[in-house]
C-alpha cells in the first residue's frame, strides 16, 4: 500500500513532465524549459532488446539517456513494485535532476513476473480503482483518471504494461514506448 501511495505521489511531478500526442511517441518539454529534456521519438516495441541485465541507462534508448545527461539529469534506481508487490529482480529508475530540490523527474522500470505475483498486483491495483485495458501488447493498468493528479494529453497517469512473464512502468502510457526491457 506504502508503494502505492508513494507511486501516486510521484505522479503528481511525473505526469506534468510528460505529454505526448498518441501519432508520435515524444516526451516534449513542460511549461519550464529548463525542467525537462526533449526526446526522441521511439519506433513502439514491447520485445526483449537484450540478454544483458537492465541497468537504468539501458533501459531506455541511447539518445534518450545523451538527452537526459545533456541537461544534467542522472538516475536514481530503486526497488520494483507492482503495487504493493515487490519484484526483487526488477528495476525502477527515476530520472531528473538531483542537483537542485525539483519535482520534475521522469520514472522508467522493469521486472520479471510470475503468473502468480501478476494475478496479485493486478488485483490489488484494480481493487484501488486502477483501470485495466487489453491490447495487443499486453495488459495496461493505469490510474484512475478520477484520482490521477496529472496525466499525458490521454488521460493517462503512471501505468503498468504487463506481458508474458514481464511488467513495465512508467509516470505516464506513453513513457512506456521507451523502455526497451531486457529478455526475461
Amino acid at each position: 500500500m506504502l508503494a502505492t501511495l508513494s507511486l501516486g505521489a510521484a505522479s503528481v511531478a511525473l505526469a506534468a513532465c510528460v505529454a505526448a500526442p498518441a501519432a508520435t511517441p515524444t516526451t516534449p518539454p513542460p511549461s519550464s524549459a529548463s525542467s525537462a529534456p526533449p526526446v526522441a521519438s521511439p519506433e513502439p516495441s514491447v520485445s526483449a532488446t537484450s540478454d544483458a541485465e537492465a541497468t537504468c541507462a539501458s533501459l531506455l534508448p541511447a539518445s534518450t539517456v545523451a538527452d537526459f545527461e545533456e541537461l544534467g539529469w542522472t538516475s536514481q534506481e530503486g526497488p520494483f513494485y507492482a503495487g504493493g508487490v515487490e519484484l526483487a529482480d526488477g528495476i525502477q529508475c527515476t530520472w531528473g535532476d538531483y542537483s537542485v530540490a525539483t519535482d520534475h523527474v521522469q520514472i522508467y522500470g522493469w521486472a520479471p513476473i510470475t503468473d502468480a505475483a501478476a494475478s496479485t498486483a493486478k488485483n490489488e491495483l484494480l481493487s484501488g480503482g486502477w483501470r485495466s485495458e487489453e491490447s495487443a501488447d499486453g495488459l495496461y493498468i493505469t490510474e484512475s483518471t478520477d484520482t490521477a493528479i496529472a496525466t499525458d494529453d490521454e488521460g493517462y497517469g503512471i501505468t503498468y504494461l504487463f506481458g508474458d512473464g514481464w511488467v513495465t512502468i512508467s509516470d505516464t502510457k506513453q513513457g512506456l514506448l521507451l523502455i526497451e526491457r531486457p529478455a526475461s
